[in-house]
């Protein structure tokens, strides 16, 4: 397992944070992961997407996981594409102290806004070449609108260029592109939404756009290059040494 670290600076924030991202679990647990998050201690948990395939009640595994993550602090989770969740499910995620955010957002301890925004496949599942639907456009202009320091999980990177760029919102955290599954010479080869030679795969972009390899995968096809990625992300004051 890989661990990337980026730092971010923004004359928007008072006090240094750190965010552990996660992101394409696919119902799996990696070794060390836990160790590794409450090792660095960091403030705020954010869940970009996919951490469980299917329904929460048939994950009950994925919820016990989730428990301990929101011991250690304040976890936020947005669905992505693999997540089928009823009310029922949705329930279930936040009994385990995790804040659900659906096409919604929660002012957070920290004194920043995060808003999660929802994959726009809903129930239906995402080909391998299928365009990706567009998001809530109307919780997108809501939540730009804020007064404080926004942070976004967009499960989908792909979203960026065309929706989110435009936007005033301060950070975005994605996955879903897993990386471009195979990576040569830095460049990831395919990624649902994105098709051939993605241009968001994994990395920091304009500053604002952080995008996760993820921590696992759910085809057949392995990937190569390309180990699963945990991302902590420092964001510090404009002015701080």
């Amino acid at each position: 397992m890989r661990i990337t670290q980026y730092e971010i600076r923004s004359a928007a924030i008072g006090k240094p944070l750190t965010f552990a991202l996660l992101t394409d679990l696919h119902s799996r647990i990696p070794d060390r992961l836990y160790t590794e998050i409450r090792k660095k201690s960091p403030d705020i948990i954010a869940i970009a997407g996919d951490f469980i395939d299917g329904s929460a009640s048939e994950a009950p595994h994925m919820l016990e996981f989730l428990s301990g993550l929101a011991s250690l602090c304040p976890c936020y989770y947005s669905t992505g594409n693999h997540e089928l969740f009823t009310d029922r499910d949705k329930e279930l995620v936040r009994r385990t102290g995790t804040v659900l955010l659906d096409d919604s957002c929660e002012l957070s301890g920290c004194g920043i806004y995060i808003g999660g925004i929802s994959s726009g496949f809903g129930f239906s599942r995402q080909s391998r070449y299928m365009k990706t639907p567009a998001p809530d456009l109307g919780f997108l202009k809501r939540f730009s609108s804020l007064g404080a320091f926004r942070l976004l999980l967009s499960h989908h990177p792909e979203y960026y260029p065309e929706y989110i760029r435009k936007t005033g919102i301060d950070l975005v955290f994605s996955g879903h592109a897993h990386g471009g599954q195979w990576r040569f010479f830095g460049q990831g080869i395919f990624a649902p939404g994105q098709g051939l030679f993605p241009e968001y795969t994994r990395g920091l972009y304009d500053r604002r756009l952080v995008v996760s390899a993820g921590l696992g995968g759910h085809t057949v096809v392995p990937r190569i290059f390309n180990p699963e990625e945990l991302v902590f992300v420092r964001l510090m004051p404009e002015d701080s040494k």
